[in-house]
């Protein structure tokens, strides 16, 4: 990914994030038992500070060129998609088998945040 397409992704993913939590703090709240709204809660949090990252990996794609960011970009993407779409799913339907999929997406994560890391660190 390119920082345009970080940039946008970002912002795409911090407004749904603030729409999410907006309509879990209000819309939900009276139609969700309390564990299901803590994790709605928990995808909305992960979605945005994940969508901040995206933020921060556009910013340091011009001083640390290569592909790598790109990657940990794409990554960070998928595990916004993965952990926090399966939670946002798993909330709303209270079908157990979607938390399966969410430690996909905490594994995109902590790959993209590995890279980040990795490239900041190497020459």
């Amino acid at each position: 990914m390119n920082d345009r397409q970080l940039v946008a992704a970002a912002a795409i993913n911090l407004f749904i994030a603030v729409g999410a939590g907006a309509f879990g703090a209000h819309a939900l709240k009276t139609m969700l038992s309390a564990p299901m709204l803590a994790i709605w809660q928990t995808a909305v949090t992960y979605q945005m500070v994940h969508a901040l990252g995206l933020f921060a990996i556009a910013l340091l794609l011009p001083r640390f060129p290569g592909h790598l960011l790109a990657w940990a970009g794409g990554l960070m993407l998928a595990g916004i998609v993965l952990f926090s779409g399966s939670l946002y799913a798993l909330a709303l339907s209270g079908v157990r088998v979607l938390g399966a999929i969410t430690p996909l997406g905490g594994t995109a994560f902590l790959l993209a945040w590995a890279l980040v890391a990795w490239r900041a660190l190497s020459r």
